[in-house]
């Protein structure tokens, strides 16, 4: 049954084309052709970013980095630390006004009292106490430490002062147990049975970690099912387990760090006043020892300089710094990535969390470029590294070809027709009348139609039997055969001139062309510099420009023309280069090198444009730099070649090459077909 698809008016809400390996691979194109490495031109991709083909931006790193660092800088420039002991200096200071107000109202109890019975003795000793107690709640000291520790000694007058500050204490234990272990203490409210147990707790985990490091059994599952009333969460193995508490222990040391030394040591003294035994410090310290040494990438050392006026609270500032921590963790991931599959660390929620929805969407599609074009069939791990496929080889010269050919005008192409009804082997999928003299393809269906209509009516039976008239044979296109080398410029000179993409775009392009369009066309490749290469098909998009010096052309048309001797039908060289010939192979094989070129190059290289000529080899020459010494020596060149010689630039290349192929294939298809059979290779460009 045939598929049905419904169609309707998109409102903003329908999602759009997916990323897939072909877009990818099209954004790819022009840093896989200048770098010639998939993995650098991934790299390039993931920090530069690129648009889908929703025409959404995908953010790079380089943008991603960017917003990381203004989402620590907010959060830095909004909140103010000290905050951390206001609520807790605002409450203390609420409980002694609460306990002054009730050492007033007893006294005034007292005074009236006494002067109901006449008991001035107990007026004055109630005004004694009443001034003994004020003068301990002047004298209470100024940091946060010394006021819970004096106010612990003291006797409160009001019960509900000293209902309210016992609830503190156990407030700040809490507070002081979380900010060591997260949620590790959730439930407990630290009396002296959970401080003991929290110290056995710690002491087992410790206890623990010293067995993984002398490679033994660390028994977790054994720790779990004693204390795992501690970690609601559940973690599923020690490392798990270990990260959580690395990451809260962190956070309580980036604060600590963030802190001037006054507040820290405040801090510190109201913790070891409060948990109060030594035994769950050293345990503490260890376990923090521990965690260092297994986790040194959490930033233990790191402080914040806030600068806001928004106060933070003790469990809002370690909310704070657990953000500033996971950004700093996130923000080494990105620096430290050297390809897209490293970003799939990263957790897409936390950073959702921390950097909105867009930034999670842009790293999620960053993550997935290597297992993108992987699935799409286009790259391939061979190794240890990532190179393309075949299939990808022929995306990127599909891509090359279709940038080339979206800059020309659609009369200016053509699909080889031919005007003419020629003898040769390409079909056209129509039929004629068999006429003498033509080949006999013979197109069975229409042939026995026709003798079936030439048929009385009441003649059904068979045999069925056939007249010439009744013959009908397959129309063909007349075909010739072009044999093409490429010579491309790999000289240091390109790159610096911006000339290397274009020239390999275009390489890239008639190789797409010819193996696609005219497959039994021949297209040969060869690179030169200080010495020439002949290159295959797939090397080509990793193929770079050379770091050394020389324009080698006497030994790249040599070797061309060894290509071509194998070749037959109209065989041609089309040389892209920016300089003129200052390098040649001398007899002995050593390489002869000189700038400006010197006579021996320049006749050396003519002498092999001379054994190309006598082979009936025409070589014409795109020119990217129209100097006038490159200009006198394509001049000779083409007076001895008869071929021809474009002076373009890197912009025109590729519509200069494409047309001139194009057009000039066409022009030699239209001249022979007349014949019945290909003409030989006098046929011309």
């Amino acid at each position: 049954m045939a598929g049905r698809f419904t169609y309707s008016r998109w409102d903003g809400t329908q999602q759009g084309f997916e990323l897939d390996g072909d877009a990818v691979l099209e954004e790819l194109t022009d840093e896989l052709l200048y770098h010639g490495d998939v993995n650098a031109a991934l790299r390039r991709m993931m920090h530069e970013g690129m648009r889908d083909r929703n025409g959404q931006r995908l953010a790079g790193l380089r943008e991603l980095l960017d917003k990381l660092r203004e989402e620590r800088q907010s959060r830095l420039d909004r909140f103010d630390l000290g905050g951390v002991y206001d609520e807790i200096a605002r409450e203390l200071d609420d409980i002694v006004d609460e306990e002054r107000h009730a050492v007033d109202n007893a006294t005034r109890q007292a005074e009236a009292a006494a002067d109901r019975t006449g008991d001035q003795r107990r007026a004055e000793t109630a005004r004694s106490a009443a001034e003994e107690r004020h003068v301990r709640l002047d004298l209470l000291p100024g940091d946060l430490a010394g006021k819970v520790r004096e106010l612990q000694a003291y006797d409160f007058e009001s019960a509900e002062a000293s209902r309210r500050f016992e609830q503190l204490l156990d407030r700040l234990r809490q507070r002081l147990a979380n900010q060591m272990f997260e949620r590790v203490s959730g439930a407990m409210q630290m009396s002296p049975e959970d401080m003991s147990r929290t110290k056995d707790m710690l002491g087992a985990l410790n206890e623990m970690l010293e067995r993984r490091e002398r490679g033994e059994d660390p028994r977790f599952e054994e720790f779990m099912e004693r204390y795992g009333d501690f970690f609601p969460e559940r973690p599923a193995d020690l490392d798990e387990l270990l990260a959580q508490l690395a990451r809260q222990m962190a956070a309580m040391q980036a604060m600590l760090n963030s802190m001037t030394p006054e507040q820290r040591a405040q801090l510190r003294e109201l913790s070891d006043q409060l948990l109060g035994d030594m035994d769950l410090r050293w345990q503490l310290d260890q376990l923090g020892g521990h965690l260092q040494r297994q986790f040194p990438q959490l930033g233990w050392q790191q402080g914040y300089d806030f600068a806001g006026d928004e106060p933070l609270g003790m469990g809002q500032a370690l909310d704070a710094m657990r953000d500033l921590g996971d950004l700093d963790q996130l923000e080494h991931l990105l620096r430290n990535a050297s390809n897209p599959a490293a970003l799939a660390e990263a957790d897409m929620d936390r950073v959702r969390d921390l950097m909105g929805d867009d930034a999670a969407r842009s790293l999620e599609r960053l993550a997935e470029l290597t297992r993108t074009l992987t699935e799409a069939g286009l790259i391939e791990q061979r190794e240890g590294r990532l190179e393309l496929t075949p299939r990808g080889l022929r995306a990127i010269g599909s891509n090359a070809l279709r940038d080339l050919f979206t800059q020309l005008r659609k009369d200016q192409l053509g699909q080889h027709e031919v005007a003419r009804i020629g003898h040769g082997h390409e079909r056209t999928y129509d039929t004629k009348p068999y006429e003498y003299g033509d080949p006999f393809q013979l197109d069975l269906q229409r042939t026995i139609r026709n003798a079936l209509g030439r048929r009385g009516h009441g003649d059904r039976g068979v045999p069925v039997r056939l007249a010439p008239d009744d013959f009908e044979i397959e129309r063909t296109e007349h075909v010739t055969r072009s044999a093409t080398v490429v010579m491309l410029d790999l000289s240091l000179s390109m790159p610096m001139r911006d000339n290397f993409l274009p020239a390999k775009k275009v390489a890239m392009a008639l190789h797409s062309l010819i193996s696609t369009q005219f497959p039994r066309d021949y297209l040969g490749l060869v690179g030169f510099s200080e010495t020439a290469r002949v290159l295959e098909a797939r090397q080509l998009p990793e193929v770079s420009w050379d770091f050394v010096y020389g324009t080698n052309m006497q030994h790249g048309f040599a070797l061309a023309r060894a290509l071509l001797d194998r070749q037959s039908g109209t065989r041609q060289i089309i040389m892209i280069t920016d300089g003129e010939p200052t390098a040649h192979v001398l007899a002995s094989g050593d390489v002869y090198f000189n700038y400006p070129p010197v006579t021996e190059t320049i006749e050396a290289t003519l002498r092999e444009v001379v054994r190309c000529t006598r082979a009936g080899i025409r070589i014409n020459t795109f020119m990217l730099d129209a100097s006038s010494a490159l200009t006198s020596f394509v001049e000779r060149l083409t007076t001895i070649n008869r071929g021809r010689a474009f002076f373009t630039t890197p912009e025109t290349l590729g519509d200069y090459v494409l047309v001139d192929f194009i057009t000039h294939r066409r022009q030699r298809r239209r001249g022979e077909a007349g014949g019945g059979v290909a003409k030989s290779a006098l046929a011309r460009w």
